[in-house]
């Protein structure tokens, strides 16, 4: 049985796709505000700033009960509107030896946008649950970010 995998999950959102990948872009220390749900508690710029791409950040987060950190390096894909941000350290290291998680949003011609969440990672063993409960966080930081554009 292979210790890497990959989940994908994908849902329509209501808010423009520019939006989502600017704010992940260039202003993702409001996405601490925007978080109805609690998953996302805090970020910080660890190196570099909010805006450059290879800056490090900081997440502080809560998931099922759970509190935790992730340290990562973010990626701009500007074309594709992809933001990819690739684990340094943080609790989930305690189980994965490799954590990289891809926001991408896309606009179709029918001018209805879509979320597109991948996380690829490597298990440290076999007993290692598969990491279901991330890519909950992930599509409830997502939603929780469509419902605040949509009040705004």
């Amino acid at each position: 049985m292979s210790l890497q995998g990959k989940i994908e999950a994908e849902f329509e959102i209501t808010a423009p796709a520019d939006k989502f990948y600017n704010i992940f872009k260039s202003e993702a220390h409001h996405i601490p505000n925007t978080s109805q749900t609690g998953t996302i508690t805090g970020v910080a710029v660890h190196e570099g700033d909010w805006e450059t791409e290879g800056s490090i950040k900081i997440w502080s987060y809560s998931i099922e009960g759970e509190v935790g950190t992730f340290k990562e390096k973010v990626e701009h894909d500007d074309v594709n509107k992809a933001i990819t941000v690739n684990g340094l350290e943080g609790d989930v290291f305690q189980y994965y030896k490799t954590f990289k998680g891809i926001y991408q949003f896309i606009q179709k011609d029918d001018g209805s946008n879509i979320a597109k969440l991948t996380l690829e990672y490597e298990k440290l063993s076999e007993e290692v649950a598969v990491p279901d409960k991330y890519v909950r966080l992930m599509t409830n930081l997502v939603k929780d970010l469509d419902a605040h554009f949509v009040k705004a």
